[in-house]
């Protein structure tokens, strides 16, 4: 699979940077020329990196619609480490008594597994865990490096207020990794709030073919992400919609295509307690990330 589906903010934030679908056009008044954009981008790589310190501590409903058009909803919930996904519905269709018992043991099977695990395997399953989080986020910190930011305008979406600024590559910008190979080959566009400095809205899409080294495919025009964030308590903003259309050739002859589109909401704060693991133990149909 070409692009990782990750746990939340999850989605590489970088990779998430997609072309424009319609004209924004700039406000009255307002001048490029007097906003330092570079301040602007500093200023929300700062934000998001606390809505990323932030984000393990939320549990959350996600509802994912896969290429077949399944739409599964599952309540996410940090369970001794690592994330579970306790799937609720399908189709929007709460899930039958035969299907939630068949849930509930692949959870306490789960579940047993990781209670009887040794202080090595939890120490190794959590630093997984941690280990994929830090490599998507290091995506994050590709994005000033990999792009040059300049402001289109500015604009109101939705109840904010927000710079619109187009993101094209930078000349000469060379991907320290295979994941940063694709930012060589797409251009984006975001809107970024004037208040906070939060991504309200990213969208990118690529360009020209990006060959990923070491797997043999490439990453073909068509291929196109987008990302959507809201504020969920105080200044921590986390992931609202993302939606991927992924178009490759795999072996750089063989078509390859995907889709996925998920939407995230009810965020609220987890504490770990042993009340806490008591009411997971108790729900059924959850499973691993």
């Amino acid at each position: 699979m070409l692009m990782q589906r990750e746990c939340r903010l999850r989605k590489p934030l970088v990779s998430c940077a997609l072309t424009v679908l319609g004209s924004v056009f700039l406000l009255p008044g307002s001048s490029p020329a007097q906003t330092d954009v570079t301040a602007i981008i500093q200023k929300s790589v700062e934000a998001n990196n606390r809505d990323w310190d932030a984000d393990p501590q939320f549990a959350y409903t996600e509802q994912d619609l896969d290429g077949k058009g399944t739409r599964k909803t599952y309540d996410v919930t940090n369970v001794l480490g690592t994330p579970y996904e306790h799937l609720i519905a399908v189709n929007g269709k709460p899930l039958t008594a035969s299907q939630q018992a068949e849930e509930q043991r692949k959870y306490d099977r789960m579940l047993s597994d990781r209670k009887s695990e040794s202080v090595e395997r939890r120490a190794q399953r959590i630093a997984k865990f941690q280990a994929d989080r830090r490599r998507d986020h290091a995506m994050l910190d590709e994005l000033t490096k990999a792009f040059d930011f300049h402001l289109h305008g500015e604009q109101k979406l939705g109840p904010y207020n927000v710079y619109v600024l187009n993101a094209t590559r930078r000349r000469g910008y060379n991907p320290p990794n295979r994941d940063c190979e694709v930012l060589t080959g797409m251009e984006g566009r975001l809107w970024i709030d004037k208040k906070t400095f939060q991504w309200v809205k990213v969208e990118a899409h690529v360009i020209h073919p990006v060959t990923i080294e070491g797997i043999m495919a490439q990453v073909e025009p068509g291929t196109r992400f987008e990302l959507e964030k809201a504020p969920v308590e105080g200044d921590i903003w986390l992931t609202t919609h993302y939606s991927m259309k992924a178009s490759a050739k795999l072996l750089f002859v063989v078509p390859h295509h995907s889709q996925e589109e998920d939407t995230y909401s009810n965020y609220h704060r987890q504490t770990s307690s042993p009340e806490t693991e008591k009411a997971a133990e108790q729900r059924p149909g959850t499973r691993l990330r």
